[in-house]
């Protein structure tokens, strides 16, 4: 994690970036908690020669999730278990007499319990993804539809390395998520929350009685999605990491428009038709699996299995027909239930008018469908020079090997700590960071995306690209933003490059039916 000095009044208790304290006022969950946010994964820095370069919304790389809350599980433990470690922590919360500290006993315990589960089986992996990686949508499925609905039968195996994903241009984007699934940020942030550790009931008889009450807190969420719609991306600091071979730079933005620009944009980008209220947002083309040819791990999830495979338990009554009260029905019907109620009722704790209501939808209706094969979004590019190492599974540690055919790229490399502004990513040398990383095991395959001669079959998406062509584009990619704190407008500009009629955009060169069933486009009605 980052650390972050402290401040009487945005950080009294010195937390490090990406832990919060919450203060629940009233309810069963009463207290003060201390949990996990967006920015632990997403905020991250970039060492060069002792320099430190500070990226907001970006991809932690640094981060081992995995080996974080083991340790807490270990802390947890050892706290129980050592008579003299569990008084001295009675004894630095201020606990004096034998009933408080009983009380403290019995929390820690719990808290030890929820831990433990969640580190041997919800979130157990075959192998140490490593810094920087997690199998978040399976780890959000096994918390909700598993531990907090109550049938652990529905537990799955974590088994889809994934990197965080950049922020700038996520509220402005028509989808988000690698496998571009998700829109609406009000539900979408909320499902996350629930797969963080927060509080929730699913399992009580009734919302009277307390079904879907939880400690979600959406006005920090909302707070928070405000700020991303300002979030820039990060313009490349050249007093650090060296000048801009400008001249070189011109050279790439050529090679960009003819061997990129199909399918990843860059300001000021192609824009949807508009959505509700008029707002318009960056139309991402949608890749299918066997056209970009990276590993296919992602499809694999429960969330995108239509098979009636999972217990709906206390949702049973809850589904949407024809799914009502089967005993089997597919996760994505159960989590919808649990998602559209849990929010509802928090929702309806906060008196939000409808036109608050639709701005923390991003203006986005829920029902608008979404692709209806597997497919990579191919996200903008501004700024991506920041966020090595690179595709969804970090299985490429710079952009020069991105532009390489498949088969050139290094089957196994060190993640290191130091980033490469040459070939633009990590160090892999060894020297600062020891993790290897494998590319040969399960979710970790680099094929795919590769620039290379012969035939447009699967994953070779580009004719082979010279030394110096390969030089040219890294430079350009160096080169955007152009302008520091550019933000993408919100919602889209006056004057938009509609993406339905450029003729180089990836779906309209190759069609929507790859995509959208029956030639859907979502800008249609």
């Amino acid at each position: 994690m980052i650390p972050h000095a402290p401040d009487p009044q945005y950080n009294p208790d010195g937390l490090p970036i990406g832990i919060a304290k919450h203060s629940v006022t009233d309810g069963r969950w009463q207290g003060d908690w201390v949990g996990v946010t967006c920015a632990v994964c997403h905020n991250s820095e970039l060492r060069y020669q002792g320099a430190t370069i500070r990226v907001d919304g970006g991809s932690n790389n640094r981060f081992e999730f995995s080996g974080y809350i083991g340790a807490l599980k270990d802390a947890l433990k050892a706290s129980l278990d050592d008579g003299a470690k569990f008084q001295r922590l009675a004894d630095r919360m201020g606990l004096i007499d034998e009933s408080t500290t009983a009380q403290m006993r019995e929390q820690l315990e719990i808290a030890a319990r929820e831990v433990t589960y969640y580190v041997d089986v919800s979130a157990a992996t075959p192998f140490s993804f490593g810094p920087g990686l997690m199998d978040p949508l399976t780890v959000i499925h096994n918390r909700v539809m598993a531990n907090a609905l109550g049938v652990p039968e529905n537990t799955a195996p974590s088994l889809i390395p994934t990197k965080s994903p950049f922020l700038w241009n996520a509220p402005q984007s028509s989808w988000v998520q690698w496998t571009g699934f998700g829109l609406d940020p009000l539900h979408r942030n909320a499902g996350e929350a629930l797969g963080a550790f927060v509080k929730v009931d699913l399992t009580s008889p009734s919302p009277e009685e307390g079904l879907f009450d939880s400690t979600l807190d959406l006005e920090g969420q909302f707070q928070i999605e405000r700020l991303l719609r300002e979030l820039a991306p990060p313009q490349w600091p050249e007093d650090v990491l060296g000048k801009i071979d400008r001249e070189l730079a011109d050279r790439g933005q050529d090679l960009y428009a003819a061997n990129c620009a199909e399918c990843h944009s860059v300001y000021p980008h192609r824009w949807s038709e508009p959505k509700l209220q008029g707002k318009r947002f960056i139309e991402n083309a949608l890749v299918p699996f066997d056209v970009i040819g990276t590993d296919r791990m992602q499809a694999t999830g429960p969330e995108f299995d239509p098979r009636p495979r999972y217990r709906p338990g206390n949702m049973a009554a809850y589904l949407r027909e024809p799914y009502r009260d089967q005993p089997l029905v597919p996760q994505g019907i159960i989590f919808e239930a649990i998602l559209e109620n849990v929010v509802m009722k928090a929702v309806e704790e906060l008196e939000l008018t409808e036109a608050m209501v639709l701005d923390a939808m991003g203006y986005r209706e829920r029902s608008e469908p979404g692709p209806v094969r597997p497919v990579y979004k191919a996200g903008p590019r501004d700024g991506i020079w920041a966020t090595p190492p690179y595709l969804h599974n970090g299985s490429v540690p710079s952009l020069y090997d991105l532009l390489s055919p498949a088969a050139e790229r290094p089957q196994t490399f060190y993640v290191g700590r130091e980033f490469d502004p040459v070939r633009v990513g990590i160090d892999t040398s060894g020297t600062s960071g020891d993790d290897l990383f494998d590319t040969r095991l399960i979710g970790n395959s680099n094929a795919g995306h590769s620039f290379q001669d012969g035939p447009r079959t699967k994953g070779v998406i580009g004719r082979l690209l010279s030394e110096d062509e390969r030089w040219a584009l890294i430079e350009y990619l160096k080169s955007i933003p152009t302008e520091p704190g550019r933000v993408t407008p919100y919602g889209g500009p006056e004057d938009p490059v509609s993406a339905w009629e450029d003729e180089t955009f990836f779906h309209n060169r190759h069609g929507n039916a790859d995509v959208y069933d029956g030639g859907y486009r979502p800008s249609d009605e």
